[in-house]
């Protein structure tokens, strides 16, 4: 009876171990085979980073969303009443 509890309590221990093992290795399966010949790199340009180079365009990205700037609460990001 002892034998079977502790094959009880391991048992969601193994599949937690398991399912993570197996997620890592489709993570990197996936970025194995994402096909982009040139990974990219980061720039210094003056005090900012900037991402050169890479798979993604960035014509392809949406533009980013605007905002009246006097509508906007500078620390919530919400619209003011």
């Amino acid at each position: 009876m002892a034998f079977a509890r502790r094959v009880a309590a391991v048992i969601p221990l193994v599949g937690a171990v398991t399912t993570a093992a197996a997620l890592t290795g489709a993570a990197f399966l996936t970025v194995a085979h994402a096909g982009c010949d040139e990974a990219g790199r980061f720039v210094r340009t003056g005090e900012s980073m900037e991402f050169v180079g890479g798979c993604v365009n960035g014509a392809d990205l949406p533009a980013a969303p605007t905002a009246e700037a006097e509508n906007v609460d500078r620390f919530g990001g919400s619209k003011k009443p």
